[in-house]
């Protein structure tokens, strides 16, 4: 199959009640370890690349992964731009075979956010792309994104309506409480997601498609699992599932992980290595992270985004 855009996979997930999971991809073993999962499960998924990991991997080499990945495993499999910081790499994606793109103007006063978003809309609608835009910033850190707390913004459910209506994008990215990275929250803090502003917004947007960021629930065996190997990830604390889980059946189409894949991919590399450590193949300890990878998709598949058997 082809790689598709996220508009009928998102039109699906809101009338079925679940959410797709937009997985984040750096290379060759995250993405086969993501797609063995979703293959195994029947689920449609979005593979989704940040500007960084864009420069890391190299634009041609995660394209040609993707697009094999799709047409190796027959599902639909959109590839996403996470987190695009200007109408230029938007572009760049798009002419560069990106179904789908995120332009995050969140940090821009308002009428820049709109300004800035419907210039990308209006040229990726025009190649068959779609767009999500943001309203709100997430606290934490991720790649090119860090806000400081003190600085995170909850969405304003007054200003959804008039963002989606002016600038025609596709999906909304809303800050209801999740938060970039691995270390979310304090020890002994209660994290909540705030369903208020997320009714609020579906009362003002009825079967809009609405995208959590920051969505890593940190999965506490492969946290211990570095720490055992000599990491220090005592204090990394995630979104609860069952948050997560009532999200999937309201509004939210599309669920953002990346932390807990490379928590996930690390504890499986630092495990080989100190029980092999005359071991220096990579595709022995680089496989054991890729499996490890492919039980952390099952897990959110089943547990978390109820996107099983909706390929």
């Amino acid at each position: 199959m082809a790689l598709v855009n996220t508009k009928e996979m998102f039109k699906k997930a809101y009338e079925g009640g679940y959410a797709i999971g937009a997985f984040n991809v750096n290379n060759m073993e995250i993405i086969q370890g993501i797609v063995d999962a979703c293959k195994e499960l029947n689920s449609p998924v979005i593979l989704q690349v940040s500007g960084s990991a864009r420069k890391y991997a190299r634009h041609a080499y995660l394209y040609s992964m993707v697009k094999t990945a799709a047409e190796e495993t027959g599902l639909p499999i959109a590839l996403h731009l996470d987190h695009g910081s200007s109408f230029e790499l938007c572009k760049e994606c798009i002419d560069g075979g990106f179904t789908s793109v995120m332009i995050d103007g969140s940090h821009l006063d308002y009428e820049e956010n709109v300004a800035l978003t419907k210039k990308v809309v209006e040229y990726a609608h025009a190649h068959g792309v779609t767009v999500e835009g943001e309203l709100g910033q997430l606290a934490g850190v991720e790649d090119e994104v860090s806000v400081e707390a003190d600085k995170a913004q909850y969405t304003d459910p007054d200003q959804v309506l008039d963002f989606v209506t002016r600038t025609g994008v596709d999906s909304l990215a809303i800050a209801i409480g999740t938060s970039h990275g691995a270390f979310k929250f304090k020890p002994g803090q209660n994290p909540q997601l705030r369903f208020d502003i997320l009714q609020e917004v579906m009362n003002r947007l009825p079967g809009f498609p609405i995208v959590l960021h920051g969505a890593s629930s940190v999965m506490q065996e492969y946290v211990a699992t570095v720490n055992q190997y000599g990491g220090q990830m005592a204090d990394a604390i995630g979104i609860p599932e069952d948050m997560l889980r009532e999200a999937a059946k309201m509004a939210v189409c599309k669920i953002n992980v990346d932390s807990d894949l490379r928590l996930a991919l690390t504890a499986g590399i630092r495990k080989h290595l100190a029980e092999n450590p005359t071991h220096f193949d990579p595709r022995q300890y680089l496989g054991d992270g890729r499996e490890n990878i492919t039980a952390v998709v099952k897990h959110k598949i089943e547990n978390i985004l109820g996107s099983a058997d909706r390929a």
